[in-house]
């Protein structure tokens, strides 16, 4: 699993605008400014984020984007399957995957399976709320 580009800005944007929420609905220029994100690839980004009720868009002049919900209320998981499609770490155990054949015998799909199991476990522990407080070491898997 690799996570995109798309994924990785996409949680930029989720956490500026949770840090400039208080200010209301976000120009989708600022964010592009302050997370030196083209304003192009942002046209992309933020349509599905409020396809999916992740964020609010309003146009106009006082228009832009928030939040639809509070950060900790986010997790990295939620917004990372939504970009990405699948966390799987092999094909066989993405959502909707047929049934492999040699499931039965494979000495290695308990292997991804846990893997699978702790980035799942993992990514659903962290909120955008704990991006916005973290330090560098912060997440270290213990």
């Amino acid at each position: 699993m690799m996570i995109s580009t798309r994924g990785r800005y996409c949680l930029r944007v989720m956490i500026d605008l949770a840090e400039h929420q208080r200010e209301g609905y976000i120009p989708m220029k600022d964010v592009a400014e302050r997370q030196d994100i083209s304003l192009k690839y942002l046209e992309k980004i933020l349509p599905v984020l409020v396809k999916n009720g992740i964020v609010e868009g309003l146009q106009g002049k006082t228009g832009g984007y928030r939040l639809s919900r509070k950060p900790e209320e986010y997790t990295l998981g939620e917004i990372l399957r939504l970009t990405e499609g699948s966390l799987a770490p092999v094909a066989c155990l993405e959502c909707g995957a047929a049934p492999c054949d040699k499931a039965a015998d494979c000495r290695t799909l308990p292997v991804w399976t846990e893997l699978d199991r702790r980035i799942n476990e993992y990514l659903n522990s962290v909120t955008v709320a704990d991006l916005l407080r973290s330090n560098p070491n912060a997440f270290s898997i213990s």
